[in-house]
């Protein structure tokens, strides 16, 4: 949900051996639209779907890999926390907000309202909170976040 997850986990991976894949971007390629024009095109629940057998496929043939997923995928993914840790990236949804750019948001679909994006980020704060192992500051730079994750591991 703009946290940097993607920024973030593509530097961890350069550091380390392990190959770094990005849930959304497995979906797009699958399904060969943007995760926007797959929310548009079906729905929510649909692209919740596709999340979900994204995380068994990873589950079942992904090893020694930095996963950065979707912002809800650990909502209603419990598969994830048998992958392995689980980071959670914690940013105010103001840093948030000022990070991305119109296009950014355009990317988004959950984004197109503020005051429901404010609300879904203070669900999901809640549900990263519980379900993360590591709950790292990420209201820094990608540099000093790598360095917190690696002294976690």
């Amino acid at each position: 949900m703009g946290s940097g997850k993607s920024s973030v986990a593509r530097a961890f991976a350069a550091k380390t051996k392990y190959y770094f894949l990005d849930t959304d971007a497995l979906i797009e390629t699958s399904q060969g639209k943007c995760v926007a024009k797959i929310f548009e095109d079906k729905n929510e629940e649909y692209f919740r779907s596709l999340e979900k057998e994204t995380a068994e496929w990873l589950f079942s043939s992904v090893k020694e890999a930095i996963i950065s997923t979707g912002g809800g995928m650990i909502s209603h993914c419990d598969i994830l926390n048998k992958l392995g840790k689980v980071f959670y990236l914690k940013v105010p949804f103001e840093t948030i907000m000022q990070r991305m750019n119109k296009q950014e948001l355009d990317k988004r679909p959950l984004f197109k309202n503020k005051e429901k994006a404010f609300d879904l980020y203070t669900m999901r704060d809640t549900t990263y909170t519980e379900k993360a192992d590591v709950i790292i500051d990420a209201n820094t730079s990608i540099e000093k976040i790598v360095i917190e994750i690696q002294k976690s591991i």
